[in-house]
């Protein structure tokens, strides 16, 4: 059985769909939990009373995760108040429409900036805290385009999800030595805010492509990445998980 009892998760872009069912979902196993969105949402002021509700400790930080210092003084507020981080969720990510001709520089770079660069901040600040500590484990949101690349989003989303897998996979390289494992999942046809306002036609096309007949829950997504923190997947790292109910079978 998964238990985070004792543990410090953070999560980022948890305001909502994906990332807030993955905080809440950590809590359930009794991890305590930062919350990290780029402001203090209702939303995300929500989710904290959620996790408080089950007896667990949640501490909300407003931050930009493409903003290199604002990571870094948030990584030095969580080891102040929470004492030390086991599990980080790199969650935060942005999502364009349109082809290339469509997507100006600016927006290819703001894209890069979260899904890519965020990580990468988040992660060289948490690293120093896990190898202090002796391990820990870290679990990228990637996404089915960033292996086969964009479906309907912009060219810089699947770009910047590619990016992340093989920064994913470096890193388990690096880190295996210090105990800290790092994977991915990558989620397709996901039953959130922005999908349940598709057009009929576009969902009956989308759930044509999935052997399971289908669209995915958050808690599906949620309970895989708790797997991957946990005890029970300590032999796991450098994995990208397809989380798409056999649309991508790789």
């Amino acid at each position: 059985m998964i238990n985070f009892a004792g543990k410090v998760a953070l999560v980022t872009g948890a305001g909502q769909g994906i990332g807030a069912g993955i905080a809440i979902t950590l809590a359930e196993y009794g991890a305590d939990v930062v919350v990290n969105d780029r402001s203090l949402s209702d939303n995300l002021l929500d989710v904290v009373r959620q996790i408080e509700a089950l007896g667990r400790r949640a501490l909300p930080i407003a931050a930009n995760v493409a903003d290199y210092d604002q990571v870094r003084d948030m990584i030095a507020r969580v080891v102040r108040e929470m004492g030390r981080i086991d599990i980080l969720v790199n969650n935060a990510g942005i999502i364009r429409r349109g082809g290339l001709l469509d997507h100006p520089p600016e927006e290819w770079e703001m894209v890069l900036r979260v899904n890519l660069w965020g990580p990468y901040h988040c992660a060289r600040e948490v690293v120093p805290v896990m190898i202090r500590q002796g391990g820990g484990t870290i679990v990228n949101i990637s996404s089915i385009a960033g292996k086969i690349g964009d479906l309907t989003s912009a060219p810089s989303y699947g770009a910047s999800k590619g990016g992340l897998n093989a920064f994913t996979k470096a890193l388990a390289r690096e880190l295996a030595p210090h105990g800290i494992t790092v994977n991915a999942v990558a989620p397709h046809a996901i039953e959130t805010e922005m999908s349940r306002e598709w057009p009929d036609e576009k969902r009956r096309q989308v759930l044509a492509t999935i052997p399971l007949g289908r669209m995915g829950t958050v808690r599906e997504v949620a309970e895989a990445v708790a797997f991957l923190a946990s005890d029970g997947a300590r032999f796991i790292t450098g994995e990208v998980l397809n989380i798409n109910g056999g649309s991508l079978m790789d």
